[in-house]
């Protein structure tokens, strides 16, 4: 069986779609095909289609803290926000890998369950997040995630438990194993509803003042190095506003990089690079990025 073949089975598979369609920095190349699977049985399908045929596989999310370069990616793009639905049981919230970390915070929260607070405000989909151990304010996904559902490379379906993940600073099992997160359960405790939410508007209305959330960008680009704050070394370094092409330093976060306007992907990596190479000689220090950057250069 072919790729294109699955549309017959009701999957919705698109080919050479640029994919700034749905990256939250509006940059990046295209997808040779891009799938929006609905159910594990299409990702399924699509996982074993990809296998047999050595076509190259790359499962993203909601694309919030993703750099995709300029030329694209080769073979077959899955995105999974078709797959979003959340469930609560008891002071359980299952959520599927595509739904948006955002909705399954307020669904916690309006069951009246405390624990997912600090995440009101994060864009990404729960998949990334377990990816990625996402985190903001104080709090990280380990702390709440009870157990992770994962599809291998190999089709094989698994379930890890919290310890089994491997979480540490944005860093999860999944980032190095290549598995495939289908849905995550998070543990949380009663709570008062409105004190839960009156937290989350709280964090989403700083939030809101802090970030620069009036442009497109990737959320917060690198990691913090230990004992150091990202921000306030590159404004003393004097890089923030820098502007190459249309990705600009944010002058309201320098911890950002915004698109002014017309930005490809090759303008943020070559402004990351830029203060990467900055920050390195004036203190000594690495930056790593938190930001997943995937796909072909352009001349590639």
């Amino acid at each position: 069986m072919q790729l294109l073949d699955l549309r017959n089975d009701g999957i919705d598979i698109q080919e050479k779609v640029p994919l700034s369609k749905y990256t939250f920095t509006k940059t990046g190349g295209p997808a040779e095909f891009l799938a929006f699977p609905k159910n594990i049985d299409q990702l399924e399908k699509l996982v074993q289609v990809t296998r047999e045929n050595n076509i190259p596989l790359t499962v993203i999310g909601n694309a919030s803290n993703l750099i995709i370069r300029d030329g694209g990616i080769d073979g077959l793009v899955v995105i999974l926000t078709k797959m979003n639905q959340i469930t609560v049981n008891g002071t359980e919230v299952t959520a599927e890998a595509g739904a948006r970390i955002i909705d399954t915070a307020f669904t916690a929260a309006k069951a009246a369950l405390s624990g997912m607070e600090f995440a009101a405000g994060i864009p990404g989909s729960v998949g990334g997040g377990v990816f990625m151990n996402a985190g903001a304010y104080g709090g990280e996904t380990q702390e709440v995630v009870k157990t992770v559902n994962v599809m291998t490379k190999d089709g094989e379906f698994k379930t890890y438990s919290n310890e089994e993940m491997k979480f540490s600073y944005r860093h999860s099992l999944v980032q190095e194993n290549g598995d495939i997160v289908l849905s995550a359960t998070f543990e949380l405790k009663k709570g008062e509803k409105d004190q839960i939410l009156d937290e989350m508007n709280y964090l989403n209305a700083l939030r809101r003042y802090k970030q620069p959330l009036e442009y497109p960008s990737c959320g917060s680009v690198f990691k913090r190095p230990k004992g150091h704050f990202v921000g306030p070394m590159i404004i003393k370094a004097g890089l923030q506003g820098k502007q190459i092409g249309g990705a600009q330093d944010s002058t309201k976060h320098a911890g950002f990089i915004v698109n002014k306007g017309g930005a490809t992907a090759t303008d943020y990596l070559d402004l990351i690079h830029l203060i990467q190479k900055v920050i390195k000689e004036k203190y000594d220090i690495d930056l790593h990025t938190e930001v997943r950057i995937i796909g072909k250069s352009e001349n590639n």
